[in-house]
């Protein structure tokens, strides 16, 4: 999260490369906000639901909201705030928001500086809606739940989620390669030793996020949480893997893009581990042929792209910087609601 917080890094380039979520995830959280976990594809995964009362459309607040782009997706209730500790990140965030309403009313949205963990300008229960997206991993949730407890409604939700390694689902071969490349301990080809603590909880799907009662005094105060992979077989959802009474959820996929060789390199460029490794690494490209380890990286999966359409069948083939590309991306999800 510190890197994010640095002049240096490029809110822009992080905005433009990044995934966009689809409509199709709001909508499920919008449906889980209104039937809890009656929602979810098995309506007996929890007994709780039936305790909840109707709730309510006000507010929706997105703790560690970068550049906004969950943030405009709150537009069904009245007032969203977004609150983001880095200056860059809420800055590009209000550009985003005018930019995407042009001359409409934008006084639906406001951003706060602060951390996740301090919400001191929210009242008591005063919000209906708490979400994040890719940021929860950051978060002290010993701090965290207690104020998300204090400030929800009755009947308020909580939605948090994050997406993991990605893949290229035109080419299973080359994911060992992308692991290395996000996991590795090789600090000549891998960012596995500058990524900031807390990337091992998205990696593990947040089943290090601790259940509420596990931290709030008042123990019924929220319900368990409901732990959702959206991640087809990527992963494979297990009690035995996730601190909830709740059985995880495992649904098909709905993070992708379809982008080009040359747009992943451009994602790699928003990796605050790579940021962090540039900064250690100075003249990486000049002593590298003048081939940046994000470059090197392509390279060597655009080979082996290659290696896996000849054994498909297709001998003569040089895959291009422009060639179309699918990326894809599973996500963990993790929600609850106040009792």
């Amino acid at each position: 999260m510190a890197t994010f917080a640095k002049t240096s890094f490029s809110a822009a380039v992080y905005a433009a490369s990044r995934p966009t979520y689809p409509k199709a995830l709001f909508q499920f959280i919008f449906d889980y906000h209104e039937r809890g976990s009656a929602a979810l594809p098995s309506a007996a995964k929890s007994s709780s639901s039936s305790h909840i009362l109707r709730p309510r459309w006000n507010v929706a607040v997105d703790l560690g909201c970068g550049t906004g782009q969950a943030t405009t997706e709150l537009h069904p209730f009245k007032r969203v705030i977004g609150v983001e500790p880095s200056k860059v990140m809420v800055e590009k965030a209000k550009s985003q928001v005018s930019t995407l309403l042009g001359d409409a009313d934008t006084s639906q949205f406001e951003f706060v500086q602060t951390s996740a963990e301090n919400l001191v300008f929210l009242e008591d229960e005063s919000v209906d809606l708490v979400i994040s997206a890719q940021a929860a991993h950051w978060f002290d949730w010993n701090k965290q739940w207690p104020e998300i407890a204090r400030v929800l409604k009755p009947s308020g939700t909580v939605a948090f989620w994050t997406y993991s390694e990605f893949r290229l689902p035109q080419y299973p071969s080359l994911t060992p390669l992308i692991t290395h490349y996000l996991q590795g301990k090789d600090p000549d080809t891998s960012l596995g030793l500058y990524w900031e603590p807390g990337r091992t909880i998205v990696e593990r799907h947040l089943v290090d996020v601790p259940e509420p009662k596990q931290v709030l005094e008042s123990k019924d105060i929220m319900t368990d949480t409901d732990r959702v992979y959206l991640s087809g077989e990527y992963h494979e959802a297990s009690p035995s893997v996730s601190p909830s009474p709740n059985a995880p959820t495992t649904l098909p996929v709905i993070l992708r893009s379809q982008t080009t060789w040359n747009g992943l390199l451009g994602y790699f460029h928003t990796f605050s581990s790579l940021h962090t490794y540039l900064e250690q690494h100075p003249n990486d490209a000049v002593d590298n042929g003048g081939r940046s380890l994000p470059e090197r990286t392509l390279s060597k999966l655009m080979e082996g792209a290659e290696e896996e359409l000849k054994k498909m069948g297709q001998e003569k083939v040089t895959v291009q910087g422009e060639d179309k590309l699918i990326v894809e991306w599973p996500i963990a999800m993790v929600l609850a609601k106040k009792l």
